[in-house]
């Protein structure tokens, strides 16, 4: 158990202890160097391999080492804790303010929000269609909340002359967050899959008996 190990984990490299590396029984580590198991494949070095980033292994060898939960790159550490199923870290995390907010408060809402994961990759969808040789795509997004707001604006989209094919739809949902919130959660979410996007109310030129700009936007993606 106090046998020293040598790890180079996704290049860089790392020296510990047997015992640390099985401290929790149940997690992935203590799997890979279990005496009944295989044991991980080896660098030019003799160093056993793991196809992980290092940059974050170092906050999951401290808190191997000394119960230490890191308060810098928490969500990066947190999807590492994961996959190396450390229970107690991945626990600890949970309760950080940075995993509470993502994990309780804003999925728990947008899973409230029908088909929101398809409508972001809808918008991503359509944006690409219509790059070609253009700075920007356009996008509009209607926005609900509630089925009286689903009853407006379904009327005036059977007004318009449009594509209604073009106009990705959210909404309706049960839950406090209101719509710029959901707003602010479309752009953070297409942001996150590597694309650079605004958005702004939209109204459409015809006259309705309500502002169409409290319930449409248009999404802009720049592309250079």
């Amino acid at each position: 158990q106090s046998q020293i190990i040598e790890l180079n984990v996704g290049g860089e490299t790392f020296t510990t202890t047997l015992s640390t590396l099985k401290k929790y029984p149940r997690s992935k580590l203590a799997e890979m160097f279990a005496s009944d198991q295989p044991k991980p494949r080896t660098d030019s070095e003799g160093r056993y391999f793991i196809d992980r980033p290092g940059t974050y292994f170092k906050y999951i060898l401290e808190y191997l080492r000394s119960n230490q939960v890191p308060t810098q790159c928490v969500r990066e550490v947190y999807k590492e804790a994961l996959f190396y199923d450390i229970e107690p870290l991945v626990k600890e995390l949970e309760d950080s303010p940075q995993i509470f907010g993502e994990q309780v408060a804003r999925k728990q809402f947008l899973a409230r929000v029908p088909h929101y994961t398809e409508n972001i990759e809808l918008m991503i969808r359509i944006a690409r269609a219509e790059a070609m040789a253009s700075r920007q795509s356009s996008i509009v997004v209607c926005v609900v909340k509630t089925e009286e707001d689903v009853a407006r604006c379904q009327d005036v989209l059977n007004s318009l002359d449009t594509d209604k094919k073009s106009v990705v739809k959210f909404g309706p949902w049960k839950a406090s967050p209101s719509i710029s919130d959901l707003l602010d959660c479309i752009k953070m979410d297409v942001e996150a899959s590597g694309y650079r996007v605004a958005f702004q109310a939209y109204a459409w030129e015809k006259g309705f008996r309500f502002k169409s700009s409290d319930y449409f936007y248009r999404f802009l993606f720049t592309w250079w």
